[in-house]
């Protein structure tokens, strides 16, 4: 482990909001084989904490430290007490965070209109929706900077979808969300340029996830993918870990400020 941690240059502690499934899960796992410990924010009922602790336990076996957050990310409350933890515990070791990854999935499958007079989102819906999975971004990043938190040079990730520039039915909310994710990630890129914080957008290819099979048509949706995917298969949440271990070597200083496409080509696949 010590010549993989050497080669990619990772250490010190990356933060994952999402951290107990799909991509913040292999997120989680991948970064700490490369050599970080790891900060996890999750939201589980009592049946998903067994699997939180089988995280946990991977995580020591690649010789690595944890700390599991169960507590909403999305809570303003609950973001400022989780992270004077945080601060608590790495201030006493001096390090900081030097990976951020958004991975946060929770918002409203609903349709703007039914002509069948069916439920149809709502502002409430769709308020939630936008805070949860776009505007939470930015006020994790605030309150990591009040704090002093976030490491010179720092990577921030932030999972975005096809679904930014495409329609679904059920869609449009999220879609609406992950636009605003995109553009809060230019924004600090831009913001952020002069302490050496990169921010970057990854588009993973369709994605077999609990998120994912929560969409209306998502069978559909994943037999299609194959089709269009020039390797004939799905992304997989370790296609776009590893992507972002790569991302967060210090040889990529220089990539800022965009939106990533981790998908095996199945953007142009038509």
């Amino acid at each position: 482990m010590s010549d993989e941690k050497d080669l990619l240059g990772l250490d010190g502690w990356a933060l994952i909001l999402g951290a107990s499934s799909g991509f913040g899960e292999a997120a989680a796992l991948g970064l700490a084989g490369a050599g970080m410990d790891i900060a996890g924010v999750h939201l589980d009922r009592r049946a998903g904490l067994a699997h939180v602790k089988e995280i946990e336990a991977q995580i020591a076996e690649k010789g690595r430290e944890s700390r599991f957050f169960n507590t909403n990310a999305a809570d303003e409350k609950k973001r400022n007490a989780t992270l004077d933890a945080l601060k608590e515990e790495l201030d006493g070791r001096g390090e900081k965070v030097k990976v951020l990854m958004h991975s946060l999935a929770f918002g409203t499958l609903r349709p703007y209109w039914d002509e069948e007079g069916g439920a149809v989102i709502t502002k409430a819906n769709m308020d939630m929706t936008l805070d949860v999975m776009a505007h939470s971004l930015l006020y994790w990043v605030q309150d990591l900077l009040r704090r002093d938190l976030l490491a010179e040079g720092a990577r921030i990730f932030a999972m975005t979808s096809a679904g930014s520039t495409s329609v679904w039915p059920g869609y449009g909310a999220v879609s609406a969300a992950k636009c605003a994710l995109e553009s809060h990630v230019r924004q600090l890129a831009y913001e952020l340029a002069p302490r050496g914080i990169t921010a970057n957008a990854l588009c993973a290819g369709v994605t077999d996830t609990p998120a994912l099979r929560k969409i209306p048509g998502s069978d559909e949706m994943i037999e299609s993918a194959k089709k269009r995917n020039p390797y004939g298969r799905l992304t997989t949440t370790e296609d776009v870990a590893d992507a972002m271990i790569a991302l967060a070597t210090p040889a990529t200083r220089w990539i800022t400020g965009n939106t990533i496409y981790v998908d095996g080509g199945e953007i142009i696949g038509g």
